[in-house]
Protein backbone atom coordinates (compact mmCIF):
# COMPACT_ATOMS: atom_id res chain seq x y z
CA UNK A 1 0.00 0.00 0.00
CA UNK A 2 2.71 2.40 0.94
CA UNK A 3 4.37 1.74 -2.38
CA UNK A 4 1.46 2.88 -4.36
CA UNK A 5 1.29 -0.59 -6.81
CA UNK A 6 -1.12 -0.45 -9.59
CA UNK A 7 -2.44 -4.16 -8.88
CA UNK A 8 -1.35 -7.10 -6.41
CA UNK A 9 -1.04 -10.92 -6.74
CA UNK A 10 -1.44 -13.46 -4.30
CA UNK A 11 -0.90 -16.88 -3.86
CA UNK A 12 -3.44 -18.51 -1.47
CA UNK A 13 -6.09 -18.05 1.28
CA UNK A 14 -3.24 -16.56 3.89
CA UNK A 15 -2.33 -13.60 1.56
CA UNK A 16 -5.39 -12.53 -0.15
CA UNK A 17 -7.24 -12.55 3.53
CA UNK A 18 -4.31 -9.83 4.12
CA UNK A 19 -4.61 -7.86 1.32
CA UNK A 20 -8.01 -7.63 0.96
CA UNK A 21 -7.94 -6.50 4.64
CA UNK A 22 -5.17 -3.94 3.74
CA UNK A 23 -7.75 -2.44 0.70
CA UNK A 24 -11.12 -2.05 -1.28
CA UNK A 25 -9.28 -0.63 -4.25
CA UNK A 26 -6.84 -1.66 -5.49
CA UNK A 27 -7.11 -4.55 -7.80
CA UNK A 28 -6.44 -8.17 -6.15
CA UNK A 29 -5.71 -10.89 -8.23
CA UNK A 30 -5.95 -14.78 -6.67
CA UNK A 31 -3.60 -17.78 -8.97
CA UNK A 32 -5.10 -20.21 -6.29
CA UNK A 33 -7.30 -20.04 -3.94
CA UNK A 34 -9.39 -23.22 -3.14
CA UNK A 35 -12.82 -21.71 -2.26
CA UNK A 36 -12.81 -17.69 -2.98
CA UNK A 37 -16.77 -17.74 -2.15
CA UNK A 38 -16.57 -20.01 1.17
CA UNK A 39 -13.55 -17.73 1.91
CA UNK A 40 -15.67 -14.65 1.70
CA UNK A 41 -13.15 -12.99 -1.45
CA UNK A 42 -15.81 -12.86 -4.00
CA UNK A 43 -19.76 -12.92 -4.32
CA UNK A 44 -19.81 -15.18 -6.95
CA UNK A 45 -17.34 -17.16 -9.53
CA UNK A 46 -19.26 -15.54 -12.30
CA UNK A 47 -19.75 -12.02 -10.95
CA UNK A 48 -16.79 -11.33 -8.02
CA UNK A 49 -18.50 -8.06 -6.90
CA UNK A 50 -15.20 -6.50 -5.76
CA UNK A 51 -11.64 -5.57 -5.83
CA UNK A 52 -10.75 -9.24 -6.16
CA UNK A 53 -10.64 -11.71 -9.13
CA UNK A 54 -8.71 -14.56 -10.41
CA UNK A 55 -7.96 -18.28 -10.60
CA UNK A 56 -9.47 -20.81 -8.16
CA UNK A 57 -8.17 -24.29 -6.96
CA UNK A 58 -11.76 -25.67 -6.37
CA UNK A 59 -12.63 -28.65 -8.24
CA UNK A 60 -14.02 -31.12 -5.43
CA UNK A 61 -14.47 -34.00 -7.89
CA UNK A 62 -10.28 -34.36 -7.67
CA UNK A 63 -10.95 -36.19 -4.23
CA UNK A 64 -13.32 -38.44 -6.08
CA UNK A 65 -10.58 -39.43 -8.60
CA UNK A 66 -7.87 -39.72 -6.21
CA UNK A 67 -9.95 -42.78 -4.63
CA UNK A 68 -10.35 -43.82 -7.63
CA UNK A 69 -6.68 -44.04 -8.14
CA UNK A 70 -6.31 -46.10 -5.21
CA UNK A 71 -8.63 -48.43 -6.41
CA UNK A 72 -6.68 -48.94 -9.38
CA UNK A 73 -3.18 -49.55 -7.71
CA UNK A 74 -4.75 -51.84 -5.02
CA UNK A 75 -7.26 -53.77 -6.34
CA UNK A 76 -8.43 -55.16 -3.32
CA UNK A 77 -8.56 -51.85 -1.43
CA UNK A 78 -11.44 -51.84 0.86
CA UNK A 79 -10.28 -49.30 4.07
CA UNK A 80 -9.29 -45.85 3.43
CA UNK A 81 -8.57 -42.73 6.14
CA UNK A 82 -9.29 -39.43 5.20
CA UNK A 83 -7.57 -37.17 6.75
CA UNK A 84 -9.36 -33.65 6.72
CA UNK A 85 -10.01 -30.08 8.29
CA UNK A 86 -13.68 -29.79 8.85
CA UNK A 87 -13.24 -26.11 9.02
CA UNK A 88 -12.58 -25.24 5.91
CA UNK A 89 -15.04 -24.98 3.75
CA UNK A 90 -14.38 -27.12 0.47
CA UNK A 91 -13.45 -30.00 2.57
CA UNK A 92 -17.31 -30.61 2.64
CA UNK A 93 -17.50 -31.01 -0.90
CA UNK A 94 -14.53 -33.11 -0.93
CA UNK A 95 -15.91 -35.40 1.20
CA UNK A 96 -18.78 -35.72 -0.58
CA UNK A 97 -17.23 -36.41 -3.70
CA UNK A 98 -15.03 -39.21 -2.10
CA UNK A 99 -18.64 -40.63 -0.39
CA UNK A 100 -20.12 -41.07 -3.57
CA UNK A 101 -16.68 -42.63 -5.45
CA UNK A 102 -16.22 -45.09 -2.31
CA UNK A 103 -20.13 -45.85 -2.54
CA UNK A 104 -19.71 -47.31 -5.94
CA UNK A 105 -16.17 -48.62 -5.43
CA UNK A 106 -17.73 -50.53 -1.94
CA UNK A 107 -14.96 -48.84 -0.31
CA UNK A 108 -15.10 -48.37 3.54
CA UNK A 109 -14.20 -44.78 4.46
CA UNK A 110 -12.55 -42.92 8.01
CA UNK A 111 -13.10 -39.57 7.84
CA UNK A 112 -10.21 -38.05 10.78
CA UNK A 113 -10.67 -34.25 11.46
CA UNK A 114 -7.18 -33.02 12.17
CA UNK A 115 -8.06 -29.64 13.77
CA UNK A 116 -4.64 -28.42 15.29
CA UNK A 117 -1.37 -30.49 14.75
CA UNK A 118 -1.64 -31.96 17.99
CA UNK A 119 -4.64 -34.32 16.28
CA UNK A 120 -2.31 -35.68 13.65
CA UNK A 121 -1.31 -37.90 16.47
CA UNK A 122 -4.87 -39.02 17.39
CA UNK A 123 -5.62 -39.35 13.70
CA UNK A 124 -2.60 -41.69 13.11
CA UNK A 125 -3.73 -44.38 15.88
CA UNK A 126 -7.47 -43.75 14.64
CA UNK A 127 -6.03 -44.35 11.15
CA UNK A 128 -3.93 -47.85 12.03
CA UNK A 129 -6.89 -49.09 15.12
CA UNK A 130 -9.27 -49.34 11.96
CA UNK A 131 -6.48 -50.75 9.60
CA UNK A 132 -6.96 -48.37 7.28
CA UNK A 133 -4.82 -49.58 3.66
CA UNK A 134 -4.62 -46.17 2.01
CA UNK A 135 -4.88 -42.33 3.62
CA UNK A 136 -6.45 -39.67 1.27
CA UNK A 137 -5.19 -36.35 2.65
CA UNK A 138 -6.81 -33.58 1.77
CA UNK A 139 -5.55 -29.56 1.30
CA UNK A 140 -4.93 -26.50 4.10
CA UNK A 141 -2.50 -25.77 6.28
CA UNK A 142 -3.31 -27.53 8.71
CA UNK A 143 -2.43 -30.78 7.26
CA UNK A 144 0.36 -29.01 5.04
CA UNK A 145 2.40 -27.93 8.25
CA UNK A 146 1.94 -32.03 9.34
CA UNK A 147 3.35 -33.23 6.13
CA UNK A 148 6.80 -34.91 6.96
CA UNK A 149 4.88 -36.29 9.94
CA UNK A 150 2.06 -37.46 7.87
CA UNK A 151 4.68 -38.88 5.08
CA UNK A 152 6.87 -40.75 7.93
CA UNK A 153 3.60 -42.39 9.58
CA UNK A 154 2.74 -43.23 6.05
CA UNK A 155 5.56 -45.02 5.12
CA UNK A 156 6.85 -46.45 8.55
CA UNK A 157 3.17 -47.91 8.44
CA UNK A 158 3.49 -49.47 4.74
CA UNK A 159 0.09 -46.88 3.65
CA UNK A 160 0.06 -45.38 0.21
CA UNK A 161 -1.13 -41.89 0.72
CA UNK A 162 -2.33 -39.93 -2.49
CA UNK A 163 -3.32 -36.04 -2.18
CA UNK A 164 -3.03 -32.96 -4.12
CA UNK A 165 0.71 -32.71 -2.96
CA UNK A 166 2.82 -34.59 -0.28
CA UNK A 167 4.43 -36.75 -3.25
CA UNK A 168 7.71 -34.48 -3.25
CA UNK A 169 7.89 -34.55 0.18
CA UNK A 170 7.43 -38.68 -0.12
CA UNK A 171 3.55 -39.31 -0.58
CA UNK A 172 2.90 -42.39 -2.79
CA UNK A 173 0.93 -40.24 -5.50
CA UNK A 174 -0.37 -36.65 -5.95
CA UNK A 175 -3.18 -36.15 -8.00
CA UNK A 176 -4.52 -32.44 -8.55
CA UNK A 177 -4.79 -28.86 -9.99
CA UNK A 178 -1.61 -28.16 -12.46
CA UNK A 179 -0.43 -24.48 -10.04
CA UNK A 180 2.19 -23.69 -12.56
CA UNK A 181 -0.72 -23.04 -15.11
CA UNK A 182 -2.64 -20.94 -12.81
CA UNK A 183 0.45 -18.64 -12.16
CA UNK A 184 0.53 -18.32 -15.81
CA UNK A 185 -3.24 -17.75 -16.53
CA UNK A 186 -3.06 -15.21 -13.92
CA UNK A 187 -0.84 -13.24 -16.14
CA UNK A 188 -3.87 -12.77 -18.34
CA UNK A 189 -6.02 -11.28 -14.91
CA UNK A 190 -3.20 -8.73 -14.68
CA UNK A 191 -2.90 -7.75 -18.22
CA UNK A 192 -6.87 -7.13 -18.65
CA UNK A 193 -6.98 -5.40 -15.21
CA UNK A 194 -3.54 -3.20 -16.38
CA UNK A 195 -5.79 -2.16 -19.27
CA UNK A 196 -8.43 -1.09 -17.65
CA UNK A 197 -10.96 -3.67 -16.95
CA UNK A 198 -12.16 -3.76 -13.10
CA UNK A 199 -12.02 -7.03 -11.46
CA UNK A 200 -15.30 -7.08 -10.49
CA UNK A 201 -16.10 -7.57 -14.13
CA UNK A 202 -13.98 -10.81 -14.58
CA UNK A 203 -15.23 -13.82 -13.79
CA UNK A 204 -13.21 -16.23 -11.60
CA UNK A 205 -12.03 -19.18 -13.30
CA UNK A 206 -12.07 -22.63 -12.31
CA UNK A 207 -9.17 -25.09 -13.09
CA UNK A 208 -8.85 -27.07 -16.28
CA UNK A 209 -5.67 -29.02 -16.33
CA UNK A 210 -4.69 -31.53 -13.67
CA UNK A 211 -1.57 -33.78 -13.00
CA UNK A 212 -0.66 -37.25 -11.53
CA UNK A 213 2.76 -37.67 -10.23
CA UNK A 214 4.01 -40.80 -8.79
CA UNK A 215 6.96 -41.59 -6.63
CA UNK A 216 8.41 -44.69 -7.19
CA UNK A 217 10.83 -44.47 -4.46
CA UNK A 218 7.99 -44.37 -2.18
CA UNK A 219 6.49 -47.10 -4.01
CA UNK A 220 9.40 -49.86 -3.40
CA UNK A 221 9.75 -48.44 0.33
CA UNK A 222 6.42 -49.72 1.33
CA UNK A 223 6.24 -52.80 -0.93
CA UNK A 224 4.01 -51.67 -3.60
CA UNK A 225 3.60 -52.15 -7.17
CA UNK A 226 2.34 -49.64 -9.49
CA UNK A 227 0.37 -51.27 -11.95
CA UNK A 228 1.23 -50.23 -16.19
CA UNK A 229 -1.98 -48.74 -17.02
CA UNK A 230 -1.83 -46.25 -13.68
CA UNK A 231 1.75 -45.46 -14.58
CA UNK A 232 1.59 -44.97 -17.82
CA UNK A 233 -1.15 -42.27 -17.10
CA UNK A 234 1.57 -40.32 -14.87
CA UNK A 235 2.22 -36.40 -15.88
CA UNK A 236 5.30 -36.56 -14.05
CA UNK A 237 7.55 -40.00 -12.17
CA UNK A 238 9.50 -39.46 -9.49
CA UNK A 239 12.41 -42.34 -9.45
Amino acid sequence: MRLKVNLIVTAGPAPTRAAKGATATIPIVMTQDPDPVGNGFVASLARPGGNITGLSTHAPEISGKQLELLRETIPKLSRVAVFGTSTIPGHALSLREIGLAAGALNIQLQYLDVQVPKDTETAFRAASNQRAEALIVLGGAVLGSQRTRIVEFAVKSRLPVISTGLVEDGGLMSYGVNITDLDRRAATYVDKILKGTKPAEIPVEQPTKFELVINLRTAKQIGLTIPPNVLVRADKVIK
